[in-house]
């Protein structure tokens, strides 16, 4: 083992240091890894996730699901929001941090044996992740694991596995400058985990994505499957979920379809998946809360897909409430600014912008640029340590009666919550 990591922070550190050493994106450099490391994803069944939107709600509808029904689950997502921990977790209880450091020192030695004639099979911090959530799976003994792309498909370091199911959610303009300025590339990219064979549930995509998708699904002999299909284009026809927002009944359909397609294979009672979607709990999407008199909501509406959403339950949530909403906002890249802040606007009476500590955070000259000029309300420039300094504290100079939402990025999210919330909650349910 690497000794020379002495604590939990030190393994942290180390791993957060990958990421500065620029690596190439592929798939090489992982299936490299994962046969050092034994190939530990092929000793249980996965159902593989991939999507713009939606892919982190639809696995932890699958996982709540399957474990309801008894199977020890695996469940690996990215990015985090406070705990790294919570990127893997089985039967949804995050990997300690005790674990990790044991991790990280058996994957540092495993890493220097996959690059020792090649320096460029260094395993990169995504992959070093995606590593570990195999190893720990199989160390469980889990006897499924719901696996959650991390940025496109085809060469995402998860796509060494091969699935019991592909899953696409949703296809839109996202992390374009690597996987295409198009629909039909991103598409492309995404249809990537569709292996040979195995059935494939899509979601409500639009035309021009789900022609690729079903090409490739018929090129490769696969049995696709799609929500709207199954039930149709309008939301209110979706399976209800305890998750709040239009599009999480979309997340259910996504769910119950592959549990439809997976029942035979791990009987699944269908009436059992009805009442887990009523129950399951995911961190951070338009999830509301209350802080003192007023209504408070955290949700990652992050890119141009996410701002549909964003601006049917701010229209939803004005209604309600009958007042206009507070929003707090910082958002990753101007793209998703030009989609985001326009939606903002038109539900805000007043709209702070922050800067999450990421280096793809929007300026606020950025951000101050996409404000539309009908908008009447306030444009304030905040600091997330100032407006949210402790537990349970909010000091964001507002009426207090109106409803407050904090959306973008779900760092954005993460950064408040390790002051606001009890972390130790953060990523369990």
């Amino acid at each position: 083992m690497d000794s020379h990591l002495r604590t939990y922070e030190e393994a942290r550190d180390w791993l957060y240091a990958l990421k500065n050493r620029g690596t190439t994106y592929g798939i090489e450099r992982m299936e490299h890894f994962a046969k050092v490391l034994g190939v530990p994803h092929a000793e249980y069944p996965v159902i593989h996730v991939a999507g713009t939107n939606g892919k982190g709600s639809t696995c932890a509808m699958l996982e709540a699901v399957f474990r309801r029904h008894g199977f020890k689950t695996g469940l690996s997502t990215s990015p985090h929001l406070v705990r790294q921990g919570e990127r893997i977790q089985v039967n949804r209880e995050i990997l300690h941090e005790d674990r990790i450091l044991e991790y990280v020192r058996i994957l540092a030695e495993k890493a220097e044996v996959a690059a020792k004639d090649d320096a460029e099979l260094y395993p990169s911090f995504f992959e070093f992740m995606t590593g570990m959530a195999f190893m720990h799976f199989a160390n469980r003994a889990v006897d499924i694991a719901i696996v959650e792309v991390g940025l496109g498909g085809r060469l995402d370091a998860t796509n060494v596995v091969d699935p019991e199911v592909s899953v696409i959610t949703s296809i839109a303009l996202d992390h374009c400058e690597i996987l295409g300025d198009t629909l039909a590339k991103i598409a492309a990219e995404k249809a990537g985990i569709i292996k040979v064979g195995k059935p494939v549930v899509i979601g409500l995509l639009e035309p021009e994505a789900e022609r690729v998708i079903r090409d490739i699904a018929k090129e490769r002999g696969c049995e696709l499957y799609s929500v709207r299909d199954r039930f149709g284009s309008e939301v209110g026809d979706f399976p209800e979920s305890n998750l709040s927002g239009d599009y999480q009944r979309v997340n259910a359909g996504m769910a119950t379809l592959v549990c439809e397609v997976l029942q035979e294979r791990f009987d699944l009672d269908q009436v059992k998946v009805t009442e887990v979607l009523k129950e399951v709990a995911w961190a951070g999407r338009w999830e509301e809360r209350r802080l003192k008199n007023r209504t408070l909501v955290f949700d990652v509406s992050h890119n141009s897909e996410g701002a549909k959403w964003l601006d049917l339950n701010l229209e939803r949530l004005v209604k309600r409430e009958g007042s206009m909403v507070d929003i707090v906002m910082g958002v990753m890249g101007e793209y998703r600014a030009k989609a985001l802040v326009p939606v903002a606007a038109k539900w805000a009476r007043s709209i702070t912008f922050v800067i999450p500590q990421q280096s793809r955070a929007c300026s606020f000259d950025t951000l101050e640029k996409w404000i539309p000029a009908s908008f009447q309300g306030d444009a304030k420039r905040g600091a997330i340590g100032e407006i949210f300094p402790g537990k349970g504290v909010c000091s964001l100079d507002t009426d207090e009666t109106r409803p407050l939402v904090v959306t973008g990025s779900i760092y954005l999210i993460g950064e408040i919550w390790e002051r606001f919330e009890d972390s130790g909650e953060v990523g369990q349910g």
